[in-house]
């Protein structure tokens, strides 16, 4: 479950207290991580390996203090060594990783500072561990939140949506087909999102399927099918000797999971082909585009085209801006900073309905919901 704000905050402070003393890094460095990663209410054995070997450029092994694949790289030293020399060390572990694996972001630390590299944005934060509590919100990306930039016909949608392709062309050869492809292919597309969005734990459905099911894929569709047994399931009412790691899924009400489904059938590339979708920051993708790719998919020429098949989320929010979400934005920028009024508002944004009577295949309705739940409003 994710923490709010305030008690990540708590347990910053808590963290910098009992830390303060700390120095050495062959000593300290790796229950200082786990009580890192604890404040963010992450637990270090779902997320990462310490330790991690690479081959360096020189053919040597080199050895990652931490590596959450995907996410996260970090490098401790002991207190008081170059922080600039650590970096070098770990931007060179970075060419021994494979594609999936390379990090968004690098983090340097001796244990008194800390020094936080955004690869992606280019940027550098550099503070003190008693100054923790003041940039617990730089490891949003922690827990999964991250902010939103959809670009008009971005490439990262385009290929989402053309690995989600493959991925349906590879099932309908077997003989998938119909509602039941349709349906299943919206459920992993689910499971995407979710995982990176908050609904599930970071990399929890990549994880399950990496380490759940054979490589050549045998195993694939009923490891599949039990995920969606689970998640259709209330927590009291599973199986009490339930796999561990499959009970950590939380519960999705709303149907999606309640239909039950021919048994599908995988092989190793069809394996590879979830897993390369899985690779994707789907928090990044604009779910403009998801509905547009499904009344497309069983046309692959259409797929190809994609870019002009959908409305943008720049053209949605042209005229849902000034319908609704303009004044949305005025009160909560005149009460944001009212702690009275901000619970009445959040919770005024949680009974909101909107109705679309020209939905196709609800863009509209998706980027409407989309900006009131992440509070991103425009």
């Amino acid at each position: 479950m994710t923490l709010s704000w305030n008690e990540i905050k708590d347990r910053a402070l808590k963290f910098s207290k009992e830390w303060a003393d700390t120095s050495n890094e062959e000593a300290d460095a790796k229950p200082f991580l786990v009580e890192f990663f604890n404040v963010f209410g992450i637990t270090s054995k779902r997320v990462s390996t310490f330790e991690h070997r690479v081959k360096k450029l020189d053919d040597k092994d080199g050895y990652i203090d931490l590596l959450w694949k995907g996410t996260i790289l970090i490098e401790m030293k002991s207190r008081g060594k170059n922080l600039d020399k650590a970096y070098g060390q770990a931007i060179e572990y970075t060419h021994g990783l494979k594609e999936h694996e390379l990090p968004k972001y690098i983090l340097i630390s001796d244990f008194e500072n800390f020094r936080l590299y955004d690869l992606e944005e280019n940027k550098t934060v550099d503070f003190k561990l008693n100054d923790l509590v003041n940039n617990v919100q730089h490891f949003g990306y922690l827990l999964g939140y991250q902010k939103k930039v959809y670009k008009e016909q971005d490439p990262a949608n385009i290929k989402a949506a053309e690995l989600m392709g493959k991925l349906h062309d590879r099932l309908e050869e077997i003989g998938y087909t119909g509602h039941p492809l349709e349906v299943y292919l919206v459920r992993i597309l689910f499971c995407l999102f979710a995982e990176d969005t908050t609904i599930f734990n970071k990399q929890q459905f990549q994880e399950y399927i990496e380490q759940r099911t054979n490589i050549d894929g045998s195993d694939l569709a009923a490891k599949l099918q039990e995920l969606f047994q689970v998640l259709n399931t209330p927590k009291e009412n599973r199986f009490k000797n339930l796999d561990e790691q499959l009970a950590d899924f939380p519960y999705v009400n709303g149907k999606l999971f309640e239909e039950i489904l021919p048994t599908a059938s995988f092989d190793s590339k069809m394996r590879q082909a979830l897993l390369d979708c899985s690779y994707i920051d789907w928090s990044k993708i604009s779910p403009a585009i998801f509905g547009s790719m499904f009344q497309s998919v069983m046309n692959p020429k259409e797929r190809r085209n994609l870019g002009a098949h959908y409305t943008s989320e720049t053209n949605i929010l042209k005229l849902i801006k000034p319908l609704f979400l303009d004044d949305l934005w005025k009160e909560f920028e005149s009460i944001k900073d009212n702690k009275n009024k901000l619970p009445e508002f959040h919770k005024k944004l949680s009974t909101l309905k909107f109705l679309d009577p020209a939905c196709g295949c609800g863009n509209f309705l998706v980027i409407t919901y989309g900006c009131i739940a992440n509070c991103r409003l425009p």
